[in-house]
C-alpha cells in the first residue's frame, strides 16, 4: 500500500467472545456506519470488560486442534468396528464431546435408517442402551452411540464381546483426541507465550528503532504469514497517522516514521477507517470497502485476497494499527490469527511505548551532559588559569636553582628549554648571544625541527637580530614577517616560521641576546599571553645565565689544574694497563684457540674431534674393566630444513642452541653432547646399565624436545630421530660407533621419525647389503645390465594394442632379474638411478628405431625435471637414434609439475612441439587439482591402480564415484583416460562402461621383454 492509502485488505473480522464488548455482534452491515471520513474527535473504547486476547487465542486454538487431529483418529470408528462383524455389516457411531464437538463416522453405504437410529440415541442423553446391535452411553465427558445392521445373526456371546470392544474402541479413541487437541493447543500458546517474551526482550534492547522493528516483523511472521507487514502510530490530538515501519511484496514504498499525514488526505484508506472504527477488519479489501463505504482509490495499492489489521490502544485510546495481508491466497487469516494478532499488537505497543520512553530519556541526558560539559570547561578554564600560574611559579625557582646546580652550560641550556616547553610550545626552541665584541650572534643552543644546525654569523637584520638591536620582545606571523620583509627591516635565515616569537635577554641592563620560539604549522600560533610569559622567564634566564657563566669560569681554572695532574697520572697508569693487558690478551686468545678447536662455534657444545677423543678414551677404558657399558646416540632433528627455509637461517640457529641446552640438561653429569655440524647432535653416554637404560634416556630426550619453544614469534615443536650403538668388545675405534648410531637414525626416521632405533647385528646386516648393492649398481651401469620389459595398453572398445609401457628391470649377474622396488631406493639415495633411467631410455628409443607400430610411455622422476637440460637431451637422443618422436610418451606424476611449475611447463611445451606427449602416472593420489591440468599440455591421465582394484572389492561404491569423477573431469578437459592394475574382467568392464578408453594390466598383458602386437581378446 502507499503511505496514506487503504491497505489492500481482507474480510471483516469478527469479534470472539472475549474481546472487547464493542466488537461483538459486528457484521458486514453494521460496519457501513463507519464512514472513511469520522469525526474528527479523539477516538475512545467503550468501557467494559477486556479479557486478555491470549485467553480467546488458547480458547481457539484448542478447536483448531480438534478440527486437525479429530478426524484423523475418530472418522475410522465405523470401518474398524465393521471390519469384526460379518461381511455386508454396517455401522454408525456418532458422538457429542465437549472439546472434539458432535460427530458422525459411518462404513461405506450405511443406510440413512441407521444414521437416523443413532441420530435420534444422541439427542435423547435420558436414554441408555446396550443390547442387541446398540450402544448409547455417557461417560461424564461424551455422549456416545454405536448402531450396526448385521449381514447375519450372530450369537449372543459374540454380540456382547463386540459391544464391550466398541465401548472401548470409541472412549480410546475420544480420549486420544481430547490429548491430541490439548497437546496442539498447548505448542500454540507456548510459541505465543515466546513470542511475547521475544517483543518484550526487543523493547528492552540496544537496538535502533527500525532494527527493533524489523526484529519484531521476524517474530509476528513466526505466529502468522506476514510477509507484507506495517505499523501505523495515530496521533488522535493532531489528526495525523505516522508510518512507523512497512514491508510488502509488491508495494515498493519506504517508512519514513518521522513524516506525519493528516488522515484528511486519505479519504479512501481502509487503514484509517480501521483507526475510526478501532475494530479489527478481517477479509478480502473489496468486501472491507463495501461494508465500509470506502472507495476504491488505484493510488493506494492493488487489492488484497486477504487483509487484517487490527488496531493498537493507549489508555483506552485508539493510537495506532498493525496491518498484515496476502495478495495470492484467500482465506489466510483465521479468527484465532485476529485474536492472536490483537494480543501481539497491545505487546507491540507497550514495546514501542518503552522504546520511545527509553529515547527520551537519552535525549534528557544528553542534555544534562551537555549542560555539565559546559560547566565543566568553565571549571576546567579556571583550573588550567591557576596551574599554568602554578607552573610559571615553579619555573622561575627551578631557573635559578638550575643557576647553581647545573653541571655545564649545555646542562643549563637543556633544562631551561624543557621548563619553557612546560609553559608554551617549544619543540623549536634557540637561545642566541652576541660575542664580546658585539659583532657576531652566535647560538650556544638550538632545537630546531628543520634547521638542525645554527652556526656563528655576522650580526645582520634577521629577526634575532631585530629583538636584539630594539630590545624589545617581538611576536609575528607569516603575514607580519613579510611586511618586516618588505620594509627592509629584516631578513629572515634558516626556514620560513608561521608563527615567530623572539624576547631579549637583558644582563646589567644591557641587551647580550634573545631567546625564540618558532612553529612551521598554521595550527600553533603564539598569543600576547606567550608573549608575556616568555618575557618575564626571560629576565629570570638572563640573570641565572649570568651566575652560571661566573661559576663556569671558576670551574674552567679549577679544571684546569686538575686536568694536568690527572693526565701525568693517567699516563703512567696506562703504561702499567697496556702491559698487563697485552700478556692476558696472549693467554686468552691461546685458551680460545683451543676452545674454538675442539668446540662448536653456534652451540658452544663440544664438535665431533672432541667427541671422538672421549669415545676413543671411553673404549679403552671398557677393554680394560669387566661388564662396562657406555652408548653413542646419534640424533638429527626432524624437517628441520623446513624451520630455516620458513623463517629464515637465524631462526634455525636459534633453535639448534635451545635443543643442544636441552639434551645438555636431560643428560646431566653422566656424558658429552656433542653437534657435529647442521641439525645431527652425537651423545656420548657414559656409564649405562644396558639397553634399556639407552631407549629410556632417548626417551626422555625426545621428551624434552618436544616441548614447545617460541622463535621467530611461532610457537615450534621441535621432534627428533635418534640412533642407539651401544659399545661391544668388536668396536676399535669411536668412528665405528658413530657409523652404526648413524644408521640406527635412519632407520628411526624410516619408520615415522620421533623416536629411537636400537642398532642392531639385522640392521648391521641390511646396512652391508646396501652397501653391496650400490656397488652392484654401480657396476651394472658400467656394463649396461638394465633392460626394459614392455607392458601393453589397450583400448577397452575392441582389445587393440595402441603402445606400451617400458618397465625398467635389472638382469642381476646373481640373483638374476630384479624388479625396481629391490633397487630404486639405494639409486635414488646415491644419485645413481638418473644414470640408470638414461640407459633405460637409450634402450628404449633404439626399440622405437627398430619397431615401426605404437607408442611407448617412459617413467621420468621429478629429479629429471629439475635439470634444465633434460628435455634437449632427450631430442638428442631421438635424433642420434632417428626414432619417431611422435611415438614417444612421457609418464610424470604430480609432484613433477608442482615441484617447479614454471620449469616444468618450459619442458613441457618444448617436448610436445616436437611430438612428445606427456601421461599423468598415478591420477589422483596426489593434488588433483584443476588447475594444473587446465595449465600443463597432459595428453592422458592414468587412473591409479588402487581405485581399480576397488571396482569389485568392498568399496566399489566409493572407487565407482571416484572413477566417475576423474573420468568427468577428463572429458571436459578434453584428456585420454587409461586405467592402471586391471586384473579381472569386472575391472576391465566396469572401466569401459565408464568410458574410460584404454586400459593397463596383468588382465590385459604382462610386462615383457618383447612387445605384444594385434589385438587382445576381450570376450574372456
Amino acid at each position: 500500500m502507499k503511505p496514506g492509502g487503504g491497505v489492500p485488505g481482507s474480510a471483516i473480522g469478527h469479534s470472539g467472545a472475549n474481546a472487547r464488548p464493542r466488537l461483538a455482534g459486528l457484521t458486514p452491515a453494521s460496519l457501513g456506519r463507519y464512514p472513511a471520513a469520522m469525526s474528527s474527535g479523539p477516538i475512545v473504547a467503550e468501557e467494559g470488560a477486556y479479557a486478555t486476547a491470549a485467553t480467546a487465542a488458547a480458547a481457539t486454538g484448542v478447536a483448531s486442534a480438534v478440527q486437525a487431529t479429530g478426524p484423523t483418529l475418530l472418522d475410522g470408528l465405523a470401518e474398524a468396528l465393521a471390519a469384526v462383524l460379518p461381511p455386508g455389516s454396517h455401522v454408525v457411531v456418532h458422538w457429542r464431546d465437549a472439546v472434539c464437538g458432535e460427530g458422525l463416522s459411518a462404513v461405506e453405504g450405511a443406510s440413512h435408517a441407521l444414521r437416523a437410529n443413532a441420530a435420534r440415541c444422541i439427542s435423547n442423553p435420558a436414554e441408555s442402551v446396550n443390547g442387541g446391535s446398540e450402544i448409547a452411553w455417557d461417560d461424564g465427558q461424551a455422549r456416545m452411540v454405536v448402531v450396526a445392521t448385521l449381514a447375519k445373526p450372530q450369537p449372543a456371546g459374540v454380540m456382547e464381546a463386540w459391544r464391550g470392544l466398541a465401548r472401548r474402541t470409541v472412549e480410546a479413541s475420544l480420549a486420544a483426541a481430547r490429548a491430541q487437541a490439548q497437546v496442539a493447543s498447548l505448542r500454540k500458546s507456548q510459541r505465543l507465550q515466546q513470542a511475547l517474551y521475544e517483543i518484550a526482550d526487543l523493547a528492552g534492547s540496544g537496538l535502533e528503532m527500525d532494527e527493533m522493528l524489523g526484529r519484531i516483523h521476524e517474530v509476528v511472521g513466526g505466529l502468522m504469514y506476514a510477509l507484507n507487514f506495517f505499523i501505523v502510530l495515530y496521533d488522535a490530538a493532531t489528526r495525523t497517522i505516522r508510518f512507523l515501519y512497512f514491508a510488502d511484496a509488491l508495494d515498493p514504498y519506504m517508512a519514513q516514521p518521522d513524516l506525519e499525514i493528516s488522515i484528511d488526505e486519505l479519504p479512501n484508506s481502509l487503514t484509517v477507517a480501521l483507526l475510526h472504527g478501532g475494530l479489527p477488519l478481517q477479509g478480502p479489501s473489496e468486501q472491507l470497502r463495501r461494508a465500509l463505504g470506502v472507495k476504491r482509490d488505484l493510488a493506494h495499492g492493488p487489492d488484497s485476497a486477504d487483509w487484517l489489521g487490527v488496531p493498537m490502544w493507549r489508555d483506552d485510546r485508539v493510537s495506532g494499527a498493525i496491518v498484515v495481508q496476502s495478495y495470492d491466497r484467500p482465506g489466510m487469516y483465521s479468527d484465532e490469527d485476529r485474536a492472536l494478532l490483537e494480543y501481539v499488537a497491545q505487546h507491540i505497543q507497550t514495546a514501542l511505548d518503552r522504546k520511545h520512553a527509553q529515547v527520551e530519556l537519552e535525549r534528557r541526558v544528553y542534555e544534562r551532559t551537555l549542560e555539565l560539559q559546559q560547566a565543566n570547561l568553565v571549571l576546567q578554564a579556571e583550573i588550567v588559569e591557576r596551574q599554568r600560574a602554578e607552573r610559571l611559579q615553579r619555573a622561575l625557582y627551578k631557573i635559578t636553582e638550575l643557576s647553581v646546580t647545573t653541571g655545564s652550560l649545555e646542562r643549563f641550556y637543556a633544562e631551561v628549554h624543557n621548563l619553557v616547553g612546560e609553559l608554551l610550545y617549544a619543540r623549536n626552541f634557540y637561545i642566541a648571544l652576541l660575542t664580546t665584541d658585539g659583532e657576531q650572534i652566535e647560538f650556544p643552543y638550538s632545537v630546531d625541527e628543520r634547521d638542525s644546525l645554527r652556526i656563528t654569523r655576522k650580526r645582520g637584520t634577521g629577526l634575532t637580530e631585530y629583538v636584539i638591536t630594539h630590545g624589545v620582545a617581538l611576536l609575528a606571523d607569516r603575514a607580519r614577517i613579510a611586511d618586516l620583509e618588505a620594509a627592509g627591516s629584516v631578513r629572515s635565515h634558516g626556514s620560513h616560521a608561521q608563527s615567530w616569537l623572539g624576547v631579549p635577554l637583558v644582563r646589567d641592563g644591557m641587551v647580550v641576546g634573545a631567546i625564540a620560539v618558532q612553529s612551521y604549522t598554521p595550527d600553533i600560533v603564539f598569543t600576547p599571553r606567550d608573549q608575556e610569559l616568555l618575557t618575564f622567564v626571560a629576565h629570570h634566564i638572563g640573570a641565572g645565565l649570568a651566575r652560571k657563566r661566573t661559576q663556569e669560569h671558576l670551574k674552567a681554572a679549577h679544571s684546569e689544574l686538575e686536568f694536568r695532574v690527572e693526565s701525568r697520572t693517567q699516563e703512567l697508569a696506562g703504561a702499567n694497563r697496556e702491559l698487563r693487558a697485552q700478556i692476558g690478551e696472549r693467554m686468552r686468545a691461546e685458551q680460545r684457540l683451543t676452545h674454538q678447536a675442539r668446540h662448536d662455534a653456534l652451540t658452544g657444545l663440544p664438535n665431533r674431534p672432541h667427541l671422538l677423543e672421549r669415545l676413543d678414551d671411553a673404549i679403552s677404558k671398557a677393554r680394560s674393566r669387566e661388564g662396562a657399558c657406555f652408548g653413542v646416540l646419534f640424533l638429527d632433528l626432524d624437517r628441520f630444513k623446513l624451520i630455516n627455509d620458513s623463517i629464515g637461517h637465524a631462526a634455525g640457529d636459534e633453535m639448534l642452541v635451545e635443543v643442544g641446552r636441552r639434551i645438555a640438561a636431560v643428560l646431566g653429569d653422566t656424558g658429552v653432547v656433542a653437534r657435529f655440524g647442521g641439525d645431527e647432535f652425537a651423545i656420548l653416554a657414559d656409564p649405562l646399565d644396558g639397553p634399556d637404560a639407552s631407549e629410556a634416556l632417548a626417551t626422555r630426550i625426545l621428551e624434552a624436545l618436544g616441548k614447545p619453544l617460541w622463535i621467530g614469534g611461532r610457537e615450534l615443536f621441535p621432534s627428533a630421530s635418534i640412533g642407539i650403538a651401544l659399545w661391544q668388545p668388536r668396536y676399535r675405534l669411536g668412528e665405528e660407533l658413530l657409523r652404526d648410531a648413524d644408521a640406527a637414525m635412519y632407520r628411526a626416521k624410516a619408520e615415522g621419525r620421533d623416536r629411537s632405533a636400537l642398532f642392531d647385528e639385522a640392521m648391521r646386516a641390511h646396512a652391508i647389503r646396501l652397501l653391496d648393492l650400490e656397488a652392484d649398481l654401480r657396476r651394472a651401469i658400467l656394463g649396461d645390465s638394465f633392460v626394459p620389459h614392455f607392458q601393453p595398453i589397450v583400448r577397452l572398445t575392441d582389445g587393440a594394442i595402441v603402445g606400451h609401457e617400458a618397465l625398467l628391470r635389472w638382469n642381476h649377474d646373481l640373483h638374476g632379474p630384479l624388479p625396481p622396488g629391490e633397487f630404486v631406493g639405494v639409486g635414488e639415495d646415491s644419485g645413481l638411478i638418473e644414470q640408470v633411467d638414461w640407459l633405460l631410455y637409450e634402450r628404449v628409443i633404439g626399440w622405437l628405431h627398430s619397431h615401426p607400430e605404437g607408442y611407448v610411455s617412459i617413467n621420468v622422476s621429478p629429479r629429471h625435471f629439475r635439470s634444465d637440460d633434460f628435455a634437449e637431451r632427450l631430442l638428442r637422443m631421438l635424433d642420434d637414434a632417428r626414432a619417431d618422436p611422435h611415438r614417444l610418451r612421457i609418464e610424470i606424476t604430480e609432484v613433477a609439475l608442482l615441484d617447479d611449475a614454471p620449469r616444468a611447463l618450459r619442458m613441457l611445451n618444448v617436448l610436445r612441439q616436437h611430438g612428445v606427449l606427456a601421461l599423468l602416472d598415478d591420477f589422483g593420489t596426489g593434488f588433483s587439482a584443476l588447475s594444473y591440468l587446465h595449465r600443463f599440455p597432459i595428453q592422458a591421465l592414468k587412473i591409479d591402480r588402487s581405485f581399480v582394484a576397488g571396482l569389485d572389492g568392498e568399496t566399489r561404491a566409493e572407487s565407482l564415484a571416484l572413477v566417475r569423477a576423474i573420468l568427468a573431469l577428463a572429458n571436459t578437459l578434453g584428456i585420454d583416460t587409461i586405467g592402471e592394475g586391471i586384473e579381472t574382467v569386472v575391472q576391465r568392464d566396469t572401466l569401459a562402461e565408464l568410458g574410460c578408453g584404454y586400459g593397463q594390466g596383468y588382465l590385459l598383458g604382462t610386462p615383457e621383454a618383447q612387445a605384444m602386437r594385434g589385438n587382445v581378446p576381450l570376450d574372456a
